[in-house]
This record gives C-alpha cells, structure tokens and sequence, in this order.
C-alpha cells in the first residue's frame, strides 16, 4: 500500500502539442494533489502502436474548415502501421516540413520550442515537447515500454496482450491469439507472424486496454486515478475499493491541441 498519495493519470502519447483532454487530466490531478498532497503519475502508455494516437488537430482560419490535422510521419506505412510507439521512427525531414506549416499558424515561442526538439522517436518526441511546454513539471512519468516496468509488473502471459517482436525487419506490437501472434490490419483480417526460436520473456509483454488498469497498478499502487470519459467505457471500476478514481475536468476542447506554453499549466 502507498505510504502517501499518488495520483495516476494513463494515457499514450497523443500529439506533439498535446490535446486538450491529456492537459485536462494534468490540470484534475494538480488540483486534486493542492487539495490532498501527494505524487502525480503519468503512466504512458507507449507501448501502443495506433498512430492516430499522435493525430495533431490545431485551430487556424488558413485551412478549411478551421484546422488542420497533422501527424509525425514514418519512413515506412508498415511501420506507422505496426510499431509500437516508443520505436516509431520519425521519416527525416518531417520535422522541417512540419515546422513550416506550423510557422505561420501557431505562436512563435510555440514554434520555436517545436523547431528545437531533438528526439529519435515518436514517444521521445512527445515527451520532449511537453517536457519543453511545462506540462510535466513535477510529474513522474512511467512509460510502459520500460523492460523494468514490464518485469516488475502483473505477468500476463496466460491473459489476452501484445508482445514485441521482429517480423519484416522492425520490432511490431502484435496481438495474442490462439494461433499465435498477429497483426491487425482492420477488421478481421489478421496477418499471422510465423513463430521463431527467441525467448519469449516478460519484458516483452504489454496489455490490451482491458487490462491495461491491472497491469499498471500491479507497479504504480496509486490511490486515485484520473480517467477519462473512453476509459470508463472498458475499465471496471468495481475490484480497485481502495483507489479513488476522479473524472477529469473538461477545461479544454478535447480533440484540439493545446499550443501555448503560457496557457495554464495548472
């Protein structure tokens, strides 16, 4: 049991300028740590390998209707496709091109600590912004790709999860199934990846988002949690009596992208 408080919020990393419902669960969790004390903890989860998670939406009256979308693009549609996260490459020159969309349409200190980001992969690349945006000052993050996260957590290797594995040249987060490890490539069409004689260990495993709670508590031990309105929807609530799970606030529009540094960051 914790000694103190921790206040956990989960989420992957969603946008190099993060959208409005990750800063609203960041704002819900200072507040609540102002009122009972305590630590607040990101637990991101990283290991997921849905681009659409990093999707970019900003305001601006240049583009049709009044945004526009962008997204760290990769060096392969294979490897947008399939890798998770943490190992998604970002495809050279993207951050030029992007920068130079952005120039015209977002705040120039925005742009400047956007233009200054130096990061190999997609999650090291979010992270690093919201680091430079103050988002996570004072905030522990725990990433879910971390190998020491993954041996001391929950074994879930009889459970439904994902594995990381090579298959056609990058490492791809791959789903469990009775016939093995597959991809999933919408739908029901699954592409199967053939077996191998590496060791299947631990460090290998993250969670589907049903047992992605479990998982991350086995670690963290936190005593609230800020959830959001999609994570109501597949996590039972019901066995945690001894964690206070808090609703986020709704400050900012969800889907949008919150760009400037001096906005509150709680």
């Amino acid at each position: 049991m914790a000694s103190t408080n921790i206040i956990c919020f989960g989420q992957q990393p969603n946008g190099f300028f993060p959208k409005g419902f990750f800063v609203d669960k960041i704002l819900t969790a200072r507040e609540l740590q102002r009122q009972i004390g305590g630590k607040i903890v990101w637990f991101c989860h990283d290991s997921d390998h849905d681009y659409r998670e990093t999707v970019t939406k900003i305001k601006t009256d240049r583009y049709p209707g009044g945004f526009v979308r962008l997204n760290i693009n990769q060096p392969s549609k294979f490897e947008k496709l399939f890798t998770p996260l943490y190992l998604k490459s970002i495809k050279p020159g993207w951050q030029e091109e992007a920068g130079n969309k952005l120039q015209p349409i977002i705040p120039q200190e925005a742009h400047k600590t956007f233009a200054s980001m130096q990061a190999a992969t997609v999650a090291d690349f979010c992270i690093a912004m919201y680091r430079a945006l103050g988002r996570l000052e004072g905030i522990e993050v725990l990433r879910s790709s971390d190998p020491s996260f993954r041996k001391k957590a929950l074994d879930i290797s009889n459970q439904d999860h994902y594995i990381d594995i090579e298959y056609k040249g990058v490492l791809v987060h791959a789903r469990k199934s009775e016939r093995g490890y597959f991809l999933n490539h919408g739908g029901n069409v699954h592409e199967y990846i053939p077996a191998n004689s590496k060791p299947i260990t631990q460090k290998l495993f993250s969670p589907t988002r049903e047992t992605r709670f479990a998982w991350m508590q086995s670690v963290i031990h936190c005593t609230h949690y800020i959830y959001g309105k999609g994570e109501k929807g597949y996590v039972d609530f019901t066995p945690w009596k001894d964690v206070t799970f808090v609703p986020r606030k709704e400050i900012y529009d969800s889907e949008f992208a919150v760009i400037d540094p001096s906005a509150s960051s709680g």
